[in-house]
């Protein structure tokens, strides 16, 4: 099976660190985080080609894996000249997509099993497979709730509640019909595109994954959490 990683984004709410590097090409510990992705799509022993979609700063990235052959895998590219959102830059990599694959957004950290996930996506002849994770946090005001009357009453006040749910956490099986949904050359995100899915009766498989099992690098402060990890890890030098 081949997989995706989408790793053609401006990286915008992590400059200035982004401005001469891209997103997944900041250290994590002793590697970039791209890096970390590749191993552990290795590791699932599934996948037996990484396609890359890059766009901003797009050398750095080739000319670190290069064809992959000094990580023990097949590696191609597939470049755009713009931002194209998360769908859109899959759209990108079509050609090289025949069957079933994977696909990562290339600014996360994944720890669980993905060749359970694949061989739940195949047993259950899924269209669209989407890791999730359960995520809470508190709202950042205080809600108010009204009665259903035309004086529209105050009936409670609910300090800084907080909510809870499952998260996308940007890794998919897809099956390669997928692709036909997507519009070319444009800007289309992933959950534009999932949702014409749903829309259209095509079923969509969820894969709960274990608390502690994905790590996003969205912002610095995220990226700051994850390095001192990392760091952590190496021991002492």
């Amino acid at each position: 099976m081949k997989a995706v990683i989408l790793a053609g984004g401006l990286g915008t709410r992590l400059q200035p660190y982004t401005f001469f590097i891209p997103k997944p090409m900041l250290p994590l510990g002793n590697k970039p985080l791209l890096e970390y992705l590749v191993e552990w799509l290795i590791k699932s022993k599934k996948i037996d080609q990484i396609v890359i979609c890059v766009s901003y700063l797009h050398r750095s990235i080739e000319d670190y894996f290069e064809d992959g052959s000094r990580f023990g895998i097949e590696i191609k590219y597939s470049r755009s000249d713009r931002p194209l959102a998360t769908a859109g830059q899959l759209k990108t990599a079509a050609n090289h997509l025949e069957d079933s694959f994977v696909c990562l957004y290339g600014d996360s950290i994944y720890e669980f099993p993905l060749n359970e996930m694949i061989e739940n996506h195949i047993k259950d002849k899924a269209f669209i497979s989407m890791a999730l994770t359960r995520y809470k946090t508190n709202l950042k005001y205080g809600f108010i709730e009204l009665d259903g009357s035309e004086k529209k009453l105050v009936t409670d006040w609910k300090e800084k509640p907080e909510i809870s749910g499952l998260i996308n956490i940007g890794c998919y099986v897809f099956e390669p019909e997928f692709l036909k949904i997507i519009p070319s050359s444009v800007s289309f995100g992933m959950d534009e595109a999932v949702r014409s899915c749903i829309k259209n009766k095509k079923k969509v498989n969820s894969y709960i994954v274990k608390d502690g099992s994905f790590m996003d690098i969205g912002d610095k402060k995220s990226y700051l959490e994850a390095y001192k990890q990392y760091v952590k890890r190496l021991g002492k030098i």
